[in-house]
């Protein structure tokens, strides 16, 4: 009988530690997402806790993130007239065509973080390098949007006399036009590439993205994307990674260097793109910084 009780504790000490082995590596196999920024609404009306309005909100949410299998994109509305909800999730098409667990991991990472940040205000967006999630008391659907944005670079720069700002302006400006002029799905008003540079003593590759919300149409996403464009050339046109987030479109590049005499040229990854909407509305959000600038990752 001792021999049979030994064995059977051995047993189900080998089970246990096979399975949080295993558990282990599925927590590990999944991918990271970055949460960039939470901007709450202080401007906005507020609810209480257990009203109408906070009960459609956590129906909101509930639904963004039960409903990430295979959409890159997702609208929903709840509830009536005062208490009603205008939710939303977009993720990154370029991390879609990869994983299509990213999307979904980021969603639902968003949709929680989000309700407990802004605990009472009526509006609310958050942004991940993979993704964003917003809400709110007002129909934000096929409205150009240009803020809040989180724009963000590195502080590693190109050289006063390299061309970099001219190549990133040239380069953006056809990403633009191919992504605002394409229509596929499920990735509307996508674009992205790879292209090698060689600039006086540097060679390097530039890896860049432009993506609008498929609510909004062609017209608009093109004034969304020059407009983030412009912020970063503005602001960090010689920092070798940068991107910005704005409610409706995204831009990000990143750079990475290669000797000289490197004689491979980086293929082009296939672009995608488009949908509606037609006017433009701005609204101010005041930020609520709930986590560390994270340092930018690859395309």
């Amino acid at each position: 009988m001792a021999t049979i009780t030994t064995f059977s504790s051995s047993l189900k000490f080998w089970f246990v530690l096979c399975s949080f082995s295993f558990l282990s590596l599925k927590t590990l196999s999944q991918p990271r997402v970055n949460h960039l920024h939470t901007f709450c609404n202080d401007q906005a009306d507020r609810f209480a806790e257990a009203s109408s309005y906070d009960e459609n909100r956590k129906s909101t949410l509930k639904y963004l993130r039960a409903t990430t299998s295979d959409a890159t994109y997702l609208s929903v509305t709840k509830g009536l007239n005062a208490d009603i909800v205008y939710g939303m999730y977009h993720c990154r098409g370029d991390n879609t065509k990869r994983s299509k667990s990213t999307c979904r991991i980021c969603v639902r990472t968003a949709t929680t973080l989000i309700a407990k940040t802004c605990t009472n205000q009526k509006e609310a967006i958050i942004y991940y390098e993979e993704c964003m999630v917003r809400y709110s008391d007002y129909s934000f659907f096929g409205l150009l949007e240009t803020s809040p944005k989180f724009l963000t670079s590195s502080p590693s720069n190109f050289p006063d006399k390299s061309r970099f700002g001219d190549t990133l302006s040239s380069k953006m400006d056809k990403l633009i036009t191919k992504a605002a002029s394409t229509t596929l799905w499920p990735e509307p008003y996508l674009a992205h590439d790879q292209q090698r540079v060689n600039d006086f003593d540097s060679s390097y590759v530039v890896e860049s993205l432009v993506q609008c919300s498929p609510d909004i149409d062609s017209g608009n996403c093109t004034k969304c994307l020059r407009l983030a464009v412009q912020d970063i050339l503005d602001c960090c046109s010689r920092s070798r990674t940068a991107q910005n987030f704005l409610p409706k479109c995204l831009v990000r590049y990143n750079t990475s260097s290669l000797p000289l005499n490197d004689p491979t040229t980086p293929k082009p990854r296939p672009s995608l793109g488009v949908i509606k909407g037609n006017k433009i509305f701005e609204r101010t959000f005041t930020a609520v910084i709930t986590a560390s600038a994270l340092a930018l990752v690859g395309l």
